[in-house]
């Protein structure tokens, strides 16, 4: 596998938000590009990634997974500047920068001993799109209230409350079909909204009392599942 990417920014970020959810991942490189699917240790929360292959400007690669630790990868991935060309090589990922001072980094591939992940399929009730700066500050307005927030789709409205000794509501602009109620982890969310710099849409999709799912879409696709909240009662 080579593959060379002109501008490593999106790759970057992206690394550094899955990095807060999981420490090591399966990367996969095929024909369609360079794709990532992991679940949270805790399970409770899964991230998608797809970079497809026309994205890079140089792309030889047959069908390989390689196990990296998040750490270590995106740490590299910061000292890139210009473009960046990676190859595997026996048990290692080299990562070159070619633009300025040449470098060139080795990095330990590791052996993950887990079944490969898909995405599941799910049914929503709601869906909105939101920009994506809207849906960061109610996030973060939650997070001061709360350690769950609800999202609402009612009457062509799109809500997010926390509940508390306080409480929050934010009616946010959206393009709003369907009907729904659920609540989520802020700590969760609050690591997903993250990726709220990358693009200005954010697509919300839930039902009630079920899972959620957040995309971020460009030429690349970026998506995290989230189970719902669980109340214990008294």
């Amino acid at each position: 596998m080579i593959i060379k990417l002109e501008n490593p920014k999106i790759l970057t970020d992206v690394v550094g938000i899955i990095s807060e959810l999981v420490t090591e991942v399966r990367i996969r490189v095929d024909k369609y590009g360079l794709s990532i699917i992991a679940i949270d240790p805790a399970n409770v929360a899964l991230v998608s990634f797809k970079m497809p292959a026309n994205m890079f400007s140089a792309f030889e690669a047959n069908e390989e997974i390689i196990g990296v630790s998040l750490d270590a990868f995106k740490n590299v991935l910061k000292r890139i500047s210009g473009s960046l060309v990676m190859q595997t090589e026996e048990n290692n990922l080299r990562i070159e920068s070619q633009e300025g001072t040449r470098k060139m980094f080795n990095l330990a591939l590791i052996n993950i001993e887990q079944e490969e992940k898909t995405m599941p399929m799910l049914d929503f009730n709601c869906n909105a799109q939101i920009e994506s700066g809207d849906f960061s500050e109610a996030i973060a307005d939650c997070a001061v209230i709360s350690e769950a927030c609800s999202f609402i789709c009612k009457d062509s409205k799109f809500l997010i409350e926390a509940k508390g000794l306080n409480s929050i509501k934010s009616e946010i602009k959206a393009n709003v079909a369907g009907f729904g109620k659920s609540k989520y982890s802020l700590e969760y969310l609050q690591k997903f909204a993250r990726a709220a710099k990358l693009t200005t849409r954010t697509i919300v999709s839930f039902s009630d009392d079920y899972p959620l799912k957040l995309e971020y879409k460009d030429n690349w696709e970026l998506a995290f599942i989230l189970a719902p909240r669980v109340e214990n009662e008294d």
